[in-house]
């Protein structure tokens, strides 16, 4: 009968081990040569975090005046859909540039933009329909929708 080895544990922990120790930033044993960053070296890293501060500062500046353009854009897209619903209403007078009109809907689904808001509306005997808006024509001749 042959005879079996007996079995051994390494008596050193397993999770305080290197798998490879020739890659660790430091000494990995007592014996090990300590390893001490250069002048070039600190220079190097002082000036990498500062050129990651200074442009994640300029990226996040950019970021928010490309989201400031956005909002300006969608701003004008909104403005050219208002007033393209608004010419699109019956209109019996000619507007003035930065004067205050009121849209309002009848019945039937036709808006009209009249002079008059809704509290004159109400003391009026004519049937202008329900109040939409009240529109202001800015001088680029889109219009805003003030209320």
């Amino acid at each position: 009968m042959a005879k079996s080895k007996p079995l051994t544990e390494n008596p050193i922990d397993a999770d305080k081990v290197a798998e490879q120790p020739g890659l660790l930033p430091y000494a990995h044993h007592v014996g090990g040569v300590p390893i001490v960053p250069t002048a070039e070296g600190v220079q190097r890293s002082t000036s990498l975090n500062a050129m990651d501060f200074q442009t994640d500062l300029q990226l996040d500046q950019i970021r928010a005046q490309m989201e400031l353009l956005a909002d300006q854009a969608r701003s004008i897209q909104r403005r050219k859909q208002v007033s393209a619903w608004i010419y699109s209403a019956k209109i019996s007078f000619k507007p003035e540039v930065n004067h205050v009109y009121h849209l309002y809907q009848r019945e039937d689904g036709e808006h009209v933009l009249s002079l008059l808001s809704p509290e004159e509306f109400s003391r009026s005997k004519r049937n202008l329909g329900e109040f939409v808006h009240s529109v202001r024509l800015l001088g680029d001749h889109t219009w805003h929708i003030e209320r």
